[in-house]
């Protein structure tokens, strides 16, 4: 059976991942687009052939039969057209963040619960060559238990920074009124990543903000976390790095993990070690061989249902991401104190 899905909202992520990745899938349809701006209407309308394209989502909803919707509009938009397209009897798959409150994620969820659909968020970092590997020697004991976590996201400005800002506009991560920061933009990434590969959600956090003058948009980052039994991670987040790079370390108790944008070093008690560096495209913002990996996951998720591992695994992931947006913030806001996290309903 063929899937039909639809795209809403049609910026560049969706242009350049999103619709790559559904096009590797042999048994899903893009059969429709939606957008409230011309220019991106147009652009759908000369990259998605037999697509019908919509200016109003609610239109979308009711005038097509969709397996599936999958969100790619700034994040302020997400939670609406989910309620919507959820409300249809559509799965969702949702570009990240899946929503920006935690009450939100809560309601969300819920609706998705009495519609028994599925609701996952775009976590494609997962899907990373260099990430897949990095799981895999974990859970083969390749550096024992792992203690410590060490991530940073250093870049010398937002992506999509040539664009025009406000709500129509590619620069929604400088406008607060789209859910901008770099909390959500690159932090969201480092947060489901390292309780994937530390195998636990974390307990508190503490961080230190850094905002613009005047600015309500967060542009850099300086995050601790506890997990309980003496593991702890940290993160540092830029968008005013001298150069970027994308790095992780994980500390183990016979062993470390290094990974540096595809490069992998492993190291063992000893101080031996091992290069395991894998191939992959550049790290360009986009990377729309990971959203086929992002597709093929969402494709196993609706197989095992709403309440299957896949599904539900997801949505752990993504409400401990807002507990810890949530709180870092609040930490900051009193200067760096450490904040237990709700990452429970």
């Amino acid at each position: 059976m063929v899937l039909r899905g639809a795209i809403s909202g049609f910026g560049e992520v969706a242009a350049r991942a999103h619709l790559p990745g559904w096009r590797t899938r042999a048994n899903v349809s893009i059969a429709a687009i939606h957008d409230p701006v011309a220019a991106r209407r147009h652009r759908a309308i000369n990259l998605v052939k037999n697509a019908r394209v919509y200016d109003n989502l609610e239109l979308m909803l009711d005038g097509e039969a969709l397996d599936f919707v999958d969100i790619a509009s700034p994040p302020a938009f997400h939670a609406d057209a989910a309620a919507l397209a959820l409300a249809s009897g559509a799965q969702v798959l949702i570009e990240k963040p899946l929503c920006l409150g935690l009450e939100t994620f809560d309601r969300l969820v819920a609706i998705a619960g009495a519609k028994s659909r599925v609701l996952m968020c775009v976590h494609n970092w997962k899907q990373a060559p260099a990430f897949r590997r990095a799981i895999e020697l974990v859970h083969e004991d390749s550096i024992g238990d792992v203690r410590e976590v060490l991530m940073a996201r250093l870049r010398t400005e937002p992506a999509g920074a040539g664009g025009s800002v406000g709500l129509s506009g590619e620069r929604w991560r400088l406008d607060a009124r789209t859910g901008g920061g770099i909390l959500i933009d690159h932090g969201w990434h480092t947060f489901y990543l390292m309780q994937w590969l530390i195998g636990a959600a974390p307990e508190s956090v503490a961080a230190h903000l850094d905002y613009p003058a005047g600015s309500a948009v967060d542009e850099a980052a300086q995050i601790s976390f506890s997990f309980g039994d003496g593991r702890t991670g940290a993160v540092e987040l830029s968008w005013h790095a001298r150069m970027r790079r994308t790095s992780t370390v994980l500390v183990g108790r016979t062993g470390r993990l290094e990974i540096d944008d595809n490069r992998i070093i492993l190291t063992d008690r000893a101080g031996r070690t091992e290069d395991l560096s894998m191939a992959d495209a550049p790290d360009d913002s986009y990377h729309p061989a990971w959203l086929a990996g992002v597709a093929q996951e969402f494709e196993s998720a609706l197989v095992e249902g709403a309440n299957g591992p896949i599904c539900r695994g997801n949505q752990v992931e993504a409400r401990s991401a807002l507990a810890i947006i949530e709180a870092a913030r609040e930490s900051s806001a009193r200067g760096g104190t450490s904040i237990k996290l709700a990452n429970e309903p």
